[in-house]
């Protein structure tokens, strides 16, 4: 009876502290950060309120303009060296393997937000971190992480989605004893999606997670029925209308599948117009993609 009753009393605290890390989650916003050099372009046209946007992506412009050197060195108006202090390569055992990733910030109790960002084929855990490429993105994404008190990882996975979905799942583990009050976000490119439909089928993982982006990813669409859904968790797609390697049509199907399927589901797809495979990565307004999660996650209902 008293064995019973000391696993009744650890499972109430248990979820006493999840209520405590969503309620300190909810209303946590990113501040402003380069807002004006990373808003989105044009909007060409609009859909399920602003769930869906059709966006006006000209590579001359956001390319080429950009760019000191074409897709190798943006303009240094869009760096700030300052998140460079807070980089650290760090390994884990993961999934019985000893897996290396990067990660900026200093997980505590007082951290609110953790975001992951998993490459695709052919990328590592360089890839998320590269200052200069990306039209300076992931350098905002970082700049946005340590000036709101946040952590963010850039980790090596397997792609092969079982492996690589037990890998990024025992990361995060690592980190939510780490940092246990904070909100977990991951962001798939390419391959990496795989990645994330594995996670959000993932009972263990799913329904904690604070949000999902598909970024120039394949479609899968056992989300329809996955445990992420079940639970609500915000999703954002993003894609280029000219993308060879995955259909932008097949995956706004599936934006429009979960649309149709829940009134009211917190998705949304950004298409940029004439962009390529890699556009969404360039383009994607993280702060404004994650402060909308952050306000239709769990915590925030």
């Amino acid at each position: 009876m008293l064995g019973l009753l000391q696993s009744c009393f650890r499972i109430i605290v248990g979820l006493m502290m999840v209520g405590l890390s969503f309620s300190q989650a909810a209303g946590f916003e990113l501040k402003p950060y380069k807002d004006e050099l990373f808003a989105y372009p044009l909007v060409l046209e609009q859909g399920q309120g602003d769930a869906f946007l059709r966006l006006d992506y000209q590579i001359q412009r956001d390319l080429r303009e950009r760019d000191e050197i074409p897709e190798r060195r943006v303009d240094g108006r869009y760096v700030s060296s300052r998140p460079s202090w807070y980089v650290r390569e760090r390994s884990a055992v993961l999934a019985g393997s000893k897996r290396k990733h990067i990660r900026v910030g200093s997980p505590d109790a007082k951290t609110k937000l953790l975001v992951l960002y998993l490459h695709g084929k052919g990328g590592n855990r360089k890839q998320g971190n590269a200052d200069w490429t990306f039209g300076g993105n992931f350098n905002r994404l970082k700049n946005l992480m340590v000036r709101n008190g946040g952590v963010y990882l850039s980790p090596d996975v397997k792609l092969e989605s079982p492996r690589g979905t037990q890998e990024i799942r025992e990361l995060i583990a690592q980190y939510r004893e780490l940092a246990p009050n904070a909100a977990v976000i991951v962001a798939c490119g390419s391959m990496g999606s795989q990645v994330c439909y594995g996670l959000a089928s993932d009972a263990g993982v799913a329904g904690r997670l604070s949000g999902l982006f598909f970024l120039g990813g394949a479609t899968d669409r056992r989300l329809l029925s996955s445990e992420a859904y079940g639970a609500g968790v915000p999703i954002v797609f993003g894609h280029g209308s000219a993308d060879r390697v995955y259909s932008w049509e097949k995956q706004y199907a599936l934006f429009q599948a979960l649309v149709s399927k829940t009134k009211g589901y917190p998705v949304r797809f950004r298409l940029f117009e004439t962009g390529s495979h890699g556009t969404p990565i360039r383009m994607i307004n993280w702060r404004d993609e994650i402060n909308w999660m952050l306000g239709h996650s769990l915590g925030s209902r």
